[in-house]
């Protein structure tokens, strides 16, 4: 080895000894309690403490008791939109394409528990058009995508409370749209279902050649 590859190298190893020295480890070594250890400092001997009551995690306060968690003031889940909900076309577009992001592999795009993933073998979700989810209140359907039920996890971390209600909106619309009366129908759409059930039925196709 020359002489100037040797200065090199001990240039290069002063270079780390004072790089080494610079990091130091006192603030990863100081004197402190990891959770759950014991600790004499504290007269219940636990190093971890309890929050004080009324703690709320930051960005987790549920101020308004129906819009967040979708329950009335008697404690049962809400039949109507909060206050803070404009119920309108807006929210319902919003509440299917949202529907449709986050729902439809499950439950389908029709509700009725046929979406993608359960015709790949997963467990098929109950239809939204049976007597029972027919019959729960519109909080109801908010509170599940909120905290989960049975083997549906909680959709709260990705998906926002407004949104939740346009979902909750968009399912009401797609369980009306299996029951809504002749009544409620407009002219135009009156007068083609009409036209439909007065159609005679169309023909078999015929079979194809082998």
């Amino acid at each position: 080895m020359n002489a100037g590859a040797r200065r090199l190298g001990v240039l290069a190893a002063a270079l780390l000894a004072l790089a080494g020295a610079g990091c130091r480890q006192g603030m990863y070594n100081q004197a402190k309690e990891r959770p759950l250890d014991r600790s004499e400092f504290f007269r219940d001997g636990s190093a971890s403490r309890i929050p004080p009551a009324g703690t709320v995690a930051r960005g987790w306060l549920r101020a308004d008791r129906v819009l967040e968690p979708g329950i009335g003031p008697d404690g049962k889940f809400v039949s109507e939109f909060p206050a803070a909900v404009a119920f309108d076309k807006p929210l319902l577009v919003r509440g299917r394409e949202r529907y449709d992001v986050f729902c439809s592999p499950c439950h389908g795009r029709q509700g009725n528990g046929l979406g993608m993933i359960v015709q790949r073998g997963f467990k098929q979700p109950p239809s939204f058009h049976v007597d029972r989810l027919r019959a729960q209140p519109l909080g109801y359907f908010f509170d599940v995508m909120t905290n989960g039920f049975g083997q549906m996890s909680s959709y709260a971390s990705q998906v926002p409370v407004a949104d939740r209600w346009a979902i909750a909106a968009y399912v009401r619309t797609l369980q009306f749209s299996r029951n809504a009366p002749v009544t409620e129908l407009a002219d135009a759409d009156r007068a083609a279902l009409e036209k439909a059930a007065a159609a005679p039925p169309a023909a078999p196709a015929p079979e194809a050649h082998p």
